[in-house]
Formats: structure tokens, sequence, C-alpha cells
């Protein structure tokens, strides 16, 4: 029995830092919190990362696994929905934000290239979102962006070239543009 609950304080014997107790209340959390069945595998891979970044760091393992695991599931289950409203905050914001040449199309064709840019930004690597949004959205000139950043211009430059070549390309490539 004390090794029963030893191996499941650690894991399972496989060197998994969940069981599968804990994995089905890991998910549960996550599900009973609104995040999609398709995310839920995410969410208990997130939940393992963290359980052994924390061993790799040398912290002890938590006193109750199943509990830590829960609280850090409720923790990622809050990020999803932070990021979901973000998401679509973004993408009325790229509508409102449509130039007046284009406001004679129709409002489908808004949201539907609001969608593709939202879709595109996700897709980039977050150091290129991150000088985009801070140039287009927050208005920063690239002097202001390098600053806040603590880098070179010529990086927020590059950086933002690229990151709008391929965002245009994405659209293209969606036939959004």
């Amino acid at each position: 029995m004390l090794r029963r609950k030893a191996r499941r304080a650690q894991g399972d014997e496989h060197g998994d830092p969940l069981d599968a107790d804990q994995e089905r209340r890991v998910r549960a959390v996550l599900a009973l919190a609104g995040v999609p069945q398709a995310d839920l595998l995410d969410g208990v891979q997130q939940v393992r990362l963290r359980l052994l970044e924390r061993a790799a760091s040398g912290q002890e393992a938590p006193r109750d696994v199943s509990a830590w695991a829960a609280v850090v599931a409720s923790h990622l289950a809050m990020d999803w929905h932070r990021a979901k409203r973000r998401q679509e905050r973004l993408g009325e914001r790229l509508a409102s934000m449509r130039p007046p040449e284009h406001a004679s199309g129709s409002g489908e064709d808004s949201r539907v290239l609001s969608v593709a840019v939202a879709r595109g930004l996700d897709e980039l690597p977050d150091a290129q979102r991150q000088i985009l949004v801070l140039r287009f959205y927050a208005d920063l000139p690239v002097r202001g962006i390098a600053e806040e950043l603590g880098i070179p211009e010529g990086t927020v430059k590059s950086r933002l070239h690229t990151a709008v070549r391929a965002l245009r390309a994405r659209l293209h490539e969606d036939e959004v543009v």
C-alpha cells in the first residue's frame, strides 16, 4: 500500500509524472472549465511538462501531485479562455481598422479577412508577432519598439519585414487578398 502511494505521488512506473487517475482528473478539470475536447491532450501535456520542469529545476515534488496538477490545469484553462478572448478582440480590432476603400465590401468579407489575419498572426513566431502588434496596433515607431524590447533597431526592422512578408504570403495563400 505504501509503495502504491509513493508511486502515485511520483507518477507511474514508466517514468510518466502523472498516473492514469491524475491524468483523468486533469482532463476533467480542463473539460469542466470549458476547454474544448480537441485541446484536452495539450492541457494534460502542459501539466506533465510543468511537473517535469519542476523536478529538473531541483524543486521537490508536490506533496499531493493530483491536487497540484488540478490547480495547474485550472490555470491552463483560464489561460486558454484569455487567449480566446484576446483572439476575438484582435479580430474585432482588425475589422474596425479596415481602410475606407474596403468599406464598401460586405461584412462577411471583413470577418473573413479578420479571421485570416488572426490565424496568420498565430502562426508567426512570438518575436515576430510581438513586433507586428507593437508596430501596427500599438502604433509604436521602430525606435520605440527597440527601446521597449531592448533590442537593436535593425533587429526590429528585420523581424518586422519578415513578419509582414510571411503574413502577406499567408493571406495570398488563403486567397483572402
